[in-house]
Order: C-alpha cells, then sequence, then structure tokens
C-alpha cells in the first residue's frame, strides 16, 4: 500500500500508453478536486460578453481589431481550460486537449498585450513589442506542442518572463495611459506571477478534494486577467 501510495503521488511522473503512444501523466488519472475547472467555466462566458460589448463600444477601428485579438485569446484560453478540466477524457483526447490548454496560454499573453499596445504606444513601439511578444508565443506553442514532458518549472518560467515583457515600456505605458492603468497592469501581472508560482510548486495546496494548488492558480489568473480587462476597457473608453 505504501508503495502504491508513494507511487501514485510522485509529481509529474509520465506514463505511457502503449496502445495509443499517447502520453499522460499521473496527475490526470487522480480524481479532481469537486471545483477543478468551474472558474474558468465561469469566466469563459463573462469574458465572451465583456469582450463583445467593448468591441460594439469600442469608437476606433483599431480599438476593435486589438479587442477582438484580446477576445479570441481569452476565449481560447477559458473556454479550452474549462473543458478539459471539466470532462473526463481518453489519454489521447486528455494529452490532446492539454496540449492545447497550456499552449493557449502564450496566445492570451500576447492577445492581452496587442489592444493594450495599439492604443497606448506609438507606432513604433508598438510594433517592437507585438513584434517581440508574437514571437515569443509563436516558439511557446511550438515548444509546448512539441515538448509536452518538458519540467514544469521550465514552461512556467517561460509564462512569467513572457508576461513581464512589458516592463521595457512601463514608461511609455505610464505617459499614455496614466497611474490607474499602469498600476491595474502591473497588479494583473503580480496575481499571474504568483498563480504561476503556486502552479510551478503545487503549493499550497489548501483543499486538495475541493480545492487544491492548481484551483488557486485558476483564481489567480481570474482575478489577474479582470485586472487586465480593466486596464484595457479604461483605456478603450476614456
Amino acid at each position: 500500500m505504501c508503495r502504491t501510495t508513494a507511487w501514485v503521488t510522485l509529481t509529474y511522473v509520465t506514463v505511457t500508453y502503449a496502445s495509443s503512444s499517447k502520453e499522460a501523466t499521473v496527475e490526470e488519472l487522480l480524481p479532481k478536486p469537486r471545483l477543478r475547472g468551474w472558474f474558468h467555466l465561469g469566466m469563459a462566458p463573462f469574458v465572451q460578453l465583456a469582450g463583445l460589448i467593448l468591441i460594439v463600444a469600442a469608437p476606433a477601428l483599431i480599438a476593435r481589431i486589438g479587442i477582438a485579438i484580446y477576445l479570441v485569446g481569452a476565449t481560447l484560453l477559458f473556454a479550452t481550460s474549462a473543458i478539459y478540466h471539466r470532462g473526463t477524457w481518453s489519454p489521447r483526447m486528455g494529452g490532446f486537449l492539454r496540449r492545447l490548454d497550456h499552449a493557449n496560454i502564450f496566445i492570451f499573453i500576447a492577445g492581452t498585450y496587442t489592444p493594450l499596445a495599439l492604443l497606448l504606444l506609438d507606432a513604433g513601439h508598438a510594433t517592437v513589442l507585438l513584434t517581440l511578444i508574437w514571437a515569443i508565443a509563436a516558439f511557446g506553442i511550438a515548444f509546448k506542442l512539441g515538448w509536452m514532458g518538458a519540467p514544469r518549472w521550465l514552461y512556467t518560467g517561460l509564462y512569467i518572463a513572457m508576461g513581464w515583457v512589458a516592463v521595457g515600456w512601463l514608461i511609455p505605458f505610464w505617459n499614455a495611459g496614466g497611474p490607474v492603468i499602469v498600476a491595474l497592469i502591473v497588479l494583473g501581472g503580480l496575481i499571474y506571477s504568483a498563480g504561476a508560482v503556486v502552479y510551478a510548486l503545487k503549493k499550497p495546496d489548501p483543499a486538495p478534494a475541493w480545492f487544491g494548488y492548481h484551483e488557486v492558480f485558476h483564481v489567480a489568473t481570474v482575478v489577474a486577467a479582470l485586472c487586465h480587462f480593466a486596464a484595457i476597457a479604461l483605456v478603450v473608453l476614456r
């Protein structure tokens, strides 16, 4: 029994299914906390509705384009995450959804940058930032799709590093948007980073049967996304 328990609780152990030659983690085989996926399931329709309202309210075409890109990224992230985490899947389908779930994080980060850069930065700064951030996103997507078994600390660190690329443009953001918008951007980044650390360390894990470390991570992503959405809305509607 002790050996079985120890084996099951190993972190991020990879099991190869000979029948499908696909990989899944032992974590996916364990019972999910009861709240797994519910926070992203609730966030998905909210983001869609709020994003569509913001597109309609936006006074300029460039703002609508930026918000639309953000909306696609946010919808992919929260909807795919909800489907993956709420469902019970075969090893093959679970592995596919897990790849999408992780790859979508890169799209969402780049999508969040897009309206802020388009609306707050001059053409030169916006071009440099968006070229850089979408290039990182493309690399990250290829990285996750090609190496799903990468160490958790490695791809989590890439998420965090990508998220903080904006530090190099904080002064132009401040000059164009003011302290409130910059504060929301930074606060969202700090919350995302804290959630990513929880995900990487799998701690704290307050109530594994109901609300585990992964739920802490999901709540952090929701709160951080709301901060950044508020910043985008303030920029668009000011």
